[in-house]
């Protein structure tokens, strides 16, 4: 039997990876079903559920691969600049619109709450990394606790999210965004 390459082997996780964000956005959790993701994917589901164990899997390296690459942005730029990417590029975010799915999820399953919370955990580092270094060089507004500073753009982020969601893409929120960055600024 010859063997795969591990090029072939990253472009077929990526192809079914590519598949299943569309199939998520479209669906939402529950939606996609296995049929709906081979259909999303044009992959049967043993060459799905090869790479990933499952659908909860799937879904997780879903939400790592996007953590990773909005901690990237994250660390260098902030997490404004973050929400900036996705009302520039929703469709690469759209998926998320099943935030209420996982909202419900990390309440009722201890188990995907624990996988969830690792995988948000890289961007909360990002993030607070780059607010503390912001602070300490005096660009940030030093009467907030970081933590506190991190909350409110979460809070932020989650409601771009939901907008973007709705639908509700463009509306003003690029200068809504203005209005967050220089709320976390440091005056004077």
């Amino acid at each position: 039997m010859p063997k795969v390459s591990e090029d072939h082997l990253a472009a077929r996780r990526s192809q079914i990876l590519d598949g299943a964000r569309r199939c998520f956005a479209e669906y939402g959790y529950e939606g996609a079903t296995v049929r709906r993701l081979e259909e999303a994917t044009g992959l049967s589901r043993g060459a799905i559920f090869h790479h990933f164990k499952d659908k909860d899997g799937l879904f997780l390296a879903l939400a790592q691969e996007d953590a990773r690459r909005m901690a990237d942005v994250a660390a260098g730029q902030g997490l404004v600049q973050v929400m900036r990417d996705m009302l520039a590029q929703p469709e690469q975010f759209d998926w998320l619109g099943t935030r209420l799915e996982i909202a419900r999820r990390l309440r009722t399953d201890p188990e995907f709450a624990r996988k969830w919370t690792q995988h948000s955990a890289e961007l909360t580092a990002a993030t607070v990394s780059r607010l503390e270094r912001q602070k300490s060089a005096g660009r940030l507004r030093d009467d907030l606790p970081t933590d506190v500073l991190v909350g409110y753009l979460d809070l932020v982020l989650d409601g771009l999210i939901a907008r973007i969601a709705s639908g509700h893409g463009g509306e003003n929120l690029s200068a809504v965004l203005d209005l967050v960055e220089e709320s976390v600024r440091r005056s004077g």
